[in-house]
């Protein structure tokens, strides 16, 4: 066998994965901000750095590390960048880059060569989808590699996504990455922030770790998936003509299933709620959006500190976007809108909540009168003056709580949006604060793009919550570790 080959870049961009790649971590900041300031396009950077993430790291168990989080956060830190002006437009570009660097050099990623591979022919795309089902109960993450390299190449793109997320939707039970990895990477493509003659490359990763065996502790619970298909029989969903768009006239329907999703204390009875609403006639479009409000109104219930829990709102609106998605089968989005509450960073929320309503209207009442900019400020204030974390105490991330301070922010908020002042403004402020941390390795970023997306794509009068969700997740994230957006200051000073 000839000895086999790293994947090599056009030569128009090679020097630049090269860099990325190639710069210890304690330079990279001040190298790639100079390489920006003399006119290295945002988009080539951030290219640049995908290609760079995975050529050169390999995932390590569970799903902290590797190519995952830069490749799942991409469409994120694009569109946040068009809403932050001058150089501050830099800093998200240098946290990814930060990231994918870091990712480089971890001795638990690297050093790593991802192979150029030979497409494996399986004999058409029927037998590649057989071969791929058999490649996924036996873990073969390398064959699954091989296979999908031919799949890209000879079947139409979206039925070779489907058959992937057929696999990637069902595994959220053991890890909500499962499903957003392929969904997220996906979607920078079909917006244009990744060149799709990239996609059968840059998608290796996603299939690989589509395809592995969990590795996750084992549940304590039992997966929810065969009560999902029960429920999806009992009612004959597969069978039924659904509507596809949503329409004024659903309205009504909408907001009384998100309410009552947000009222649940068994995050069980989700999907029950969804199939009648669905047997009722609720567009899968409308039901999406119902699911969303019902999110929101679960993440201003939870007590959850952990700054990597946005998953009810990341994960909703990715499913929002994939349920518009002409090409990908009725079982994916079906099992779509069913499987939301599955994931373990969103059921461990259901362990820390307060009840039904929040937030605490009263104290909002109580708060006194602002004008916006004053109350922007307040906002701000309150989010960078949270108390400091005491990380000795902390002995396991998903369980923290949220500090009573976060209340505040929430409060001040919704007394925001009560005003009817300009949502704009305060989406923009969000998007300065947000550029502090990495902590989170794009969390953060991923869940301010969701909560944006979702205010806009939300209807009168639930979509106010949204905002308040972006504002309680910045106070839960800020001050964690901000040494990326720390140095870029000083960077900034010495210029």
């Amino acid at each position: 066998m000839p000895m086999p080959q790293r994947v090599q870049y056009p030569d128009s961009i090679e020097p630049l994965v090269q860099f990325i790649e190639d710069t210890p971590p304690e330079e990279i900041l001040d190298r790639a901000l100079d390489k920006l300031r003399d006119g290295v396009s945002i988009q080539t950077m951030l290219t640049a750095s995908a290609l760079a993430v995975t050529r050169s790291t390999e995932m390590p168990p569970g799903h902290h590390g590797g190519p995952l989080h830069p490749l799942a956060g991409l469409y994120a830190v694009s569109k946040l960048v068009e809403r932050l002006e001058g150089e501050e437009r830099f800093v998200p570009v240098l946290q990814h880059v930060a990231l994918s660097n870091k990712h480089i050099h971890h001795p638990a990623m690297g050093p790593y060569q991802l192979l150029q591979f030979e497409p494996l022919d399986p004999g058409g795309f029927e037998a590649g989808k057989a071969a791929f089902l058999m490649a996924v109960q036996r873990g073969e993450w390398n064959n699954s590699d091989h296979l999908f390299q031919w799949l890209w190449q000879n079947a139409p793109p979206i039925e070779v996504f489907d058959l992937l997320m057929s696999v990637a939707i069902p595994k959220n039970f053991n890890d909500d990455h499962y499903f957003m990895f392929p969904g997220a990477l996906w979607r920078s493509f079909e917006t244009g922030v990744l060149d799709k003659a990239l996609l059968p490359l840059l998608m290796r990763p996603a299939v690989r770790f589509v395809t592995r065996s969990p590795v996750a502790p084992p549940n304590p619970i039992p997966t929810p998936l065969p009560a999902i298909e029960a429920l999806i029989e009992e009612h004959q969903l597969l069978g039924r003509i659904h509507r596809q768009r949503t329409g004024e006239d659903e309205t009504a329907a909408i907001g009384e299933l998100g309410e009552a999703i947000g009222r649940v204390d068994v995050f069980a009875d989700i999907p029950v709620l969804m199939a009648k609403a669905l047997v009722d006639g609720l567009s899968l479009e409308g039901a999406g959006e119902a699911l969303s409000i019902g999110a929101a109104a679960l993440f201003l219930r939870s007590l959850g500190g952990n700054p990597m829990d946005v998953h009810l709102h990341t994960s909703v609106n990715l499913r929002r976007y994939l349920l518009r998605l002409d090409g990908l089968s009725i079982k994916n989005k079906l099992l779509l809108l069913m499987t939301w509450h599955t994931g373990p960073e969103i059921r461990s929320t259901a362990g820390r909540m307060q009840p039904a309503p929040q937030p605490d209207m009263a104290a909002v009442a109580a708060l006194p009168a602002r004008s916006q900019e004053a109350l922007l400020d307040a906002i701000a204030h309150s989010i960078y003056n949270q108390p400091p974390t005491d990380w000795s105490t902390v002995t396991n991330l998903g369980m923290m709580k949220a500090v009573p301070e976060v209340r505040e922010t929430v409060n001040l908020a919704t007394q925001y949006v009560q005003c009817g002042y300009d949502p704009q403004a305060f989406i923009a402020r969000l998007a300065e604060i947000v550029c502090h941390d990495n902590f989170t390795e794009m969390h953060a970023f991923k869940h301010h793009q969701s909560i944006v997306e979702e205010y806009y794509a939300t209807r009168e009068p639930w979509r106010w919550m949204h905002l308040v969700c972006g504002a309680q997740a910045a106070a839960i994230s800020f001050g964690k570790n901000m040494a990326v957006y720390e140095q870029y200051l000083e960077l900034l000073h010495a210029a």
